[in-house]
């Protein structure tokens, strides 16, 4: 009988108070539904004239899980029955131990495949396969970058790409290097093998085709990085370069402005060169054709009139070091090799360097 707060608010807490019929945990949940009635006497007497009925849901019915505690009624057990196992004589059952068993498998009983395919056991790293509608084919992976994949004749092929630049590593220096000397068509069989010279370029110029050995040459000067053609431009006064004025800041690594190399390498700068050199068996022609590089003597072209110079038996290959109004180069010949330095018109061989 609680009596309501100023605001006619009532709080009860069902299952505290004394119950007629019984303590409240006595009530058999599973037998629900359960009600809640309540009266109330505005007066504060008994004569109820408001009441009201809603059933108990949710939260008390898990009181029903009390009657987990105790298991009522009989339980059925199907589960196989081990009737006489003698652990002393090891832990094998036998039939005859087991009751209940009901039915079990005497002898394997293996699917049958009717369609099978094999797929390619063997290839290399990036092959691919496809089924041509009797068969699977190999379809061998590509080395060129940037290709790509394009179904033609219902075959997948390989389209375009460039081909990977071969390189050679100095086991002394650990540097990657181009096989052989831009425009050469092959690695170096001797110090004097033709096919392995390659083209002879001015320093800071980008392959536009002055470099061939043939190009025609002008004695008018560049006045910015891009001459705009392909002549061998020629100097014969100071500072001797094809460009007017020069600019330092030519072939300085592979985002250099008007850098010939493949895309990844780089001209040499004069202590890499000086690395190089310093591995060789020794200090000279033989030495820069025994080296991994193979560096044959493919002579120049002279600034001052375009004319192919020592070839057979000089070498000159450009770093990308400024020196002044020149720039570096290695040296080399059938007594001696070093560094340098000379005019930036002069046409050099270029060896490039994987950066």
């Amino acid at each position: 009988t609680p009596t309501s707060n100023i605001n006619g608010l009532v709080s009860l807490e069902i299952g505290s108070g004394t119950v007629v019929s019984g303590d409240f945990t006595n009530i058999n949940w599973s037998n629900g539904p359960y009600f809640i009635k309540t009266e109330t006497d505005p007066t504060g007497g008994t004569s109820y004239s408001i009441t009201g009925t809603s059933q108990l849901l949710s939260v008390p019915y898990a009181l029903h899980a009390k009657t987990a505690e105790t298991v009522t009624g009989g339980i059925t057990e199907n589960d196989p029955v081990f009737g006489a196992w003698d652990k002393s004589t090891g832990i094998s059952i036998t039939e005859s131990q087991i009751s209940d068993l009901q039915s079990y498998l005497t002898s394997e009983v293996d699917g049958s495949v009717t369609n099978e395919i094999e797929l390619p056991t063997s290839g290399n790293a990036g092959d691919m396969a496809y089924w041509n509608g009797t068969a699977w084919v190999t379809v061998a992976a590509t080395t060129n970058e940037g290709a790509t994949l394009q179904m033609i004749g219902g075959v997948p092929t390989w389209i375009g790409g460039t081909p990977p630049t071969p390189n050679v590593t100095n086991p002394t220096t650990g540097e990657i290097w181009m096989d052989r000397n831009l425009g050469a068509s092959q690695v170096a069989t001797s110090s004097t093998d033709a096919a392995a010279y390659g083209d002879l370029y001015q320093w800071g110029r980008a392959a536009d085709g002055h470099e061939s050995r043939t190009s025609s040459t002008t004695s008018t000067l560049a006045t910015s990085d891009t001459p705009g053609h392909g002549n061998f431009i020629t100097n014969g006064s100071s500072p001797y370069d094809w460009r007017n004025p020069q600019n330092d800041n030519l072939w300085q690594g592979v985002s250099g402005t008007n850098n010939p190399c493949p895309s990844g390498y780089r001209l040499p700068t004069e202590a890499e060169w000086e690395a190089e050199r310093t591995s060789w068996s020794s200090n000279n022609e033989a030495g820069a054709f025994a080296s991994p590089l193979k560096l044959p003597v493919a002579g120049y072209r002279n600034y001052s009139n375009g004319t192919l110079t020592s070839v057979g038996s000089y070498g000159y290959y450009w770093s990308s070091t400024v020196f002044g109004t020149y720039a570096s180069f290695l040296y080399f010949f059938s007594s001696d090799a070093y560094m340098f330095s000379y005019y930036r018109a002069n046409g050099f061989s270029v060896r490039c360097l994987k950066d």
